[in-house]
Parts: C-alpha cells; structure tokens; sequence
C-alpha cells in the first residue's frame, strides 16, 4: 500500500473480486450496530438541559460528558480492533453491543451527576468499538463497484440513530422524561442474535488475519498514515459535532422552541442527511474520494447562514437540511475511503484506531461552544466554529491521497 503523502501504484487499484456471499447480512448488521450506537449516544444530546436541571450542574457541565464519551472511544477502538483482527469480526462486534446496550440502560438509572459521567466514559468505550469493527466487516463484503454508495449507507447509520433519538425525544421524553430514553438503549443487544445466526466471517480477515506481533508492525510501519489519517478524522469529527452536538440546545434556549418541535427539526436534518451520505458516497464512485469530500464540506461552510440565523421556523429547517446534507454527505465517503486507506492486516485496528483519535481530538466542540455560548450566544458560537472548521477540513483532505476502487483483500508492505 501506498504511504501518504506518496503515489498510488497500479496494483493497489485493481479491480476487487464480486461481493462476498452473505454480504447484504454483513452489510445490514454493522449498519444497524452502528445506528443503535449513533441512537444510545444522541439521547444524551436532546436531555442536556433536563440532566442538568435534575444533578444541578450547568449545561457545559452535562455537555462534557459529551465530551467525555468521545474522549474514552479510542481505547474500545484498540480493544475491539484488536480482537477483530486477532480473533475475527463477528464475535468482536456482539461483545461490543452487548457491552454498550447495558452501560446505556444503567445511565437511565445513574443517582448522581458523578455516576452518570462515569457511565458516559464507559459507553464511550463501547462506542469507540463498534465503528472500526462494524466497517471492517461490510467493506470487506460488499461488491466495489459499490462500494462509495454503501460506504455512505454504512456511516448514515449515524444519522439514522440521531433520527430515531429525535423521535424518542419526541414521543417519550414529554411524558416520562429523559431516563426512560437511555431505558430504549437497552434493546441494541437483541441485535446480537441476527449477527450470531446471519452474518458469516468475513472472508477477506481469514485471508490476511496476522499474529499480535505483526498487528502492532504494521501499525508502526504504516505511522505516516495513520498519523495523516488522524489529522482528517480530527476535522471531520470536528465538522461533525461542531455542527451536531449543540444544535437542539441552541434551538431550544436561543429560539425557544419546544421538545416536539426541535425533535421534528431534527428529523428534517436527519433526512438530509440520510441522502446526503448515499448521494455524496454513490458520486465518489465516479468523481473520487477525495474531490467528493471537498466538494461536500464547501457546500455546507455556505449554508452555515442558513443553518443559523434565519428567525423564520422553515428557514431554519431548511438551512439545517441543507447543513446535515453536506456534512453527512462528506461522512459518507469515510468508511470506504479509510477502509481503502488502511493495510489489510490490521484494518479493524488501524481504521477504528485512526476514526476515533480523530474523535479524541475533536471531543471538545460541544463544550467550547456551550462556553462560547454564555459570551457570544449559541447561534454566534455554533456558526463561528462550523466555519472554522469547515474551512480546515477542506484544507485537510486536500492535502491527502486515494486509492479509489483499491483491492481490501491483498495483504501488503506499507
């Protein structure tokens, strides 16, 4: 494989044998792991006030368990990616939710603000787990000539997750309050028993499985990858909670609107960005990785007005669909692009490694923007960071290489 910085050589793009069989089962569970994931971490986004109303704490208090969640990820995505790549894919990825599914439901039952912070850094570490797991498993399935579209399908299982936490928030948080919310974030685990009976090995892990020794060699010979692969997870994870986290909060104390109607805001940016990461991943297929992203993250720092200021309740809608659009849109090319980007013989380790550092670095924008906020305003706040951020993304992924339509299932040097 090709360093980066470096050149693409013809044999990295050759083209990738015909789906594995059973590669809809792969494809469908790793979606589904990670959009119950995405649902159990955006509960906490839509209660932020009311937790903080009922420990006593500020909303930048609750907010840093926010923070705290993404900080604790990449130590599940060493965990997990380990075991993916030592022990296989499967049986990683139903440990992981089952882990997550029973840390969430205790959050719902947390006394304290200190018990509840601490149950937030371990749900962080099943979340760290289940991404660089789950994505290694479908990308290794499914068919390349398909894969940027699936690899958008794949990474809006986010959004999707954020669209059922919407609709939770709208139908139970008004009648029973926020601790039944994490209760529903018990029920990930029965997807456990589909991956058991459903979901094969995945073929090409069997092919280049490598022994501990050789994980951590090739992790240190790909350094100069993974460290760029670092920089662009940092920005995108930036883009994305920048312009994600805080967003009910701002609609809810700035605009003063109501649960139900920030919960349908929410769905309306959750649609978009549903289509956002199929249409962006399906033209990445044809205009590249790279020039997709690109194109992707410039639409949506010109919709940041949109997004923000509009004191019209339609426009507001509108500009946060086009926001979640664009953003997603971008996302979705990640998992094949990284997948692509990643040496086969430690692809759950290196990619999840690589995913959730880029996390760990971008784990402060929810509450540098509810610190913001209490100088500037909350639409001040958010529309200064997404611009900020939107910016250095674009300048990042240009800086980066491809290896579009790569083969997965080659071991190679680095």
């Amino acid at each position: 494989m090709s360093d980066i910085p470096g050149t693409t050589s013809e044999s990295d793009l050759l083209v990738a044998p015909i789906a594995a069989p059973g590669h809809g089962h792969a494809l469908f569970a790793s979606f589904m792991g990670w959009t119950l994931d995405a649902f159990d971490f955006f509960i906490l986004v839509f209660v932020v006030p009311a937790v903080a109303k009922e420990f006593h704490r500020s909303i930048a208090d609750v907010a840093f368990t926010i923070t705290a969640t993404l900080l604790m990820r990449p130590i599940g995505a060493v965990i997990f990616g380990w075991m993916a790549d030592r022990y296989g894919r499967r049986i990683p990825l139903m440990v992981d939710i089952i882990f997550y599914s029973i840390v969430e439901v205790a959050s719902g039952l947390a006394p304290t603000y200190t018990s509840f912070l601490l149950l937030r850094m371990l749900y962080g570490i099943g979340m760290g787990g289940e991404w660089g797991v789950g994505t290694a498993l479908a990308m290794e399935a499914v068919p390349v000539e398909r894969r940027g579209m699936l690899s958008g399908l794949l990474q809006e299982g986010y959004s999707a997750g954020y669209l059922f936490a919407a609709a939770a928030y709208y139908f139970v948080f008004p009648h029973l309050g926020w601790r039944p919310m994490f209760f529903i974030g018990g029920l990930p685990a029965l997807l456990t028993l589909y991956i058991r009976n459903k979901v094969p090995e995945s073929a090409v892990w069997e092919k280049t499985q490598a022994e501990p020794v050789a994980l951590w060699s090739t992790l240190r010979d790909n350094f100069r990858s993974l460290a760029y692969l670092v920089a662009l997870l940092s920005m995108m994870g930036l883009i994305s909670h920048g312009t994600q986290d805080l967003y009910p909060t701002f609609l809810s104390k700035e605009r003063g609107l109501g649960p139900q109607t920030v919960a349908l805001i929410a769905i309306v940016y959750n649609i978009g960005a549903l289509i956002g990461g199929v249409v962006f991943g399906r033209w990445s297929d044809r205009l590249g990785r790279r020039r997709t992203m690109i194109i992707a993250v410039l639409l949506a720092l010109a919709s940041v007005p949109l997004w923000i200021y509009p004191r019209s309740l339609i426009l507001l809608a509108v500009g946060a669909f086009m926001m979640q659009l664009m953003v997603q849109g971008a996302w979705g090319v990640i998992p094949a692009h990284l997948s692509e980007l990643s040496p086969p013989q430690a692809r759950g380790l290196f990619g999840g490694l690589a995913y959730h550092l880029g996390v760990l670095i971008a784990a402060n924008a929810a509450f540098v923007e509810a610190l913001l906020a209490e100088r500037f305003g909350y639409a001040n706040a958010l529309a200064m960071v997404a611009a900020t951020v939107l910016i250095g993304g674009a300048i990042v992924i240009a800086l980066g290489k491809e290896r579009k339509g790569a083969r997965l299932d080659v071991a190679t040097g680095p």
